[in-house]
């Protein structure tokens, strides 16, 4: 197990979950969970990427297991949870950049902080979800457009009114993390499992899960347990700023991301094609993040370096070495 530390990162303390030495000069590689998740989902590459010669530092975002959690909703707004990761760098890197690592909501997390900050941060990797650029509109009006005026579920629209998803995930929190990992994975039956009205609930309709490899039954117990203490009011306050990050994210509309950056998709995965929008996320990225390097996993779905921990982790520390050669 890593070791675990409690770090004053300005507004909030997170939990960090820490293989490799603070202390020394290895480079500093900060990891960024998506939802519903926790600093365990990178368990499978914090080892690995310390023996490279990192020090291999993954977070609770705020909201989630041992960090700190806030109420209100604006507390969740993308501003402060960049701010957070600069001042966990700031704490543990202080004269070195470091570099980012996110998967879900992860991966826009650390795009939109290497973007705002290069000064801190010098290369950003990014799991399932490709940057798209800053964005022109809200995502509320995107996905309103093209699901909810049309009748159609949309998961985030059904998230956005505090204590509904609260309600229905909190009742039984590891049947609501196993059966969302399973319905959007690469082992899910074939189809859109969230093809359904509007005013369905979030698990009407999804698969029964089958056993699958890479989520044990010790995996449940841990999210179970983590969620249990914590709730899911922080972690679902993250999709009530939408419209927040929008009006921040404007004061950046002409930058690119310039670090070195790599993205990790999936065939199976819906967010590596931002549910349709495009058919070669890769390519896309490279007008928003020039130098980036890209690789799509056959048949792999949404939880990305837990499904294919292996192939991931050695993308992943390949590409950390090309950034010292």
């Amino acid at each position: 197990m890593p070791q675990m530390r409690t770090v004053d990162v300005g507004d909030i303390s997170l939990r960090c979950a820490i293989e490799g030495d603070p202390s020394s000069d290895a480079p500093l590689v900060i990891f960024v969970h998506g939802f519903p998740e926790s600093w365990y989902s990178w368990r499978h590459q914090l080892g690995p990427v310390a023996q490279a010669g990192y020090t291999a530092c993954a977070i609770d975002v705020r909201g989630y297991g041992g960090s700190d959690k806030p109420q209100a909703i604006e507390e969740y707004a993308l501003e402060k949870i960049v701010g957070d990761l600069v001042g966990l760098k700031t704490a543990l890197s202080p004269e070195r950049k470091a570099i980012l690592v996110g998967h879900d909501w992860g991966a826009p997390i650390v795009w939109n902080t290497a973007l705002t900050n290069p000064d801190h941060f010098r290369a950003v990797a990014g799991l399932s979800v490709p940057f798209a650029g800053v964005p022109q509109r809200p995502f509320t009006e995107v996905f309103r457009q093209h699901f909810t005026d049309k009748g159609k579920f949309f998961y985030q629209e059904y998230f956005q009114e505090p204590g509904v998803a609260e309600a229905e995930a909190e009742k039984d929190p590891r049947d609501f993390v196993q059966r969302m990992m399973y319905a959007i994975s690469g082992d899910a039956p074939p189809g859109n499992h969230f093809d359904k009205p509007y005013g369905a609930t979030f698990l009407e309709g999804l698969p029964d899960p089958a056993p699958v490899a890479w989520l044990t039954e010790d995996d449940l117990d841990f999210y179970e347990a983590e969620f249990r203490q914590s709730g899911f009011r922080g972690p679902l306050n993250r999709y009530r700023n939408h419209e927040r990050d929008f009006a921040w994210l404007q004061g950046y509309k002409d930058r690119k991301i310039e670090q070195p950056s790599l993205f990790i998709g999936g065939t199976s995965d819906p967010a590596t094609f931002l549910f349709g929008a495009v058919s070669d996320p890769v390519a896309m990225m490279r007008m928003f993040a020039p130098k980036v390097e890209g690789h799509i996993l056959s048949g792999v779905g949404h939880w990305t370096q837990q499904e294919k921990p292996e192939a991931v982790t050695r993308i992943l520390i390949d590409w950390l070495e090309g950034l010292e050669a």
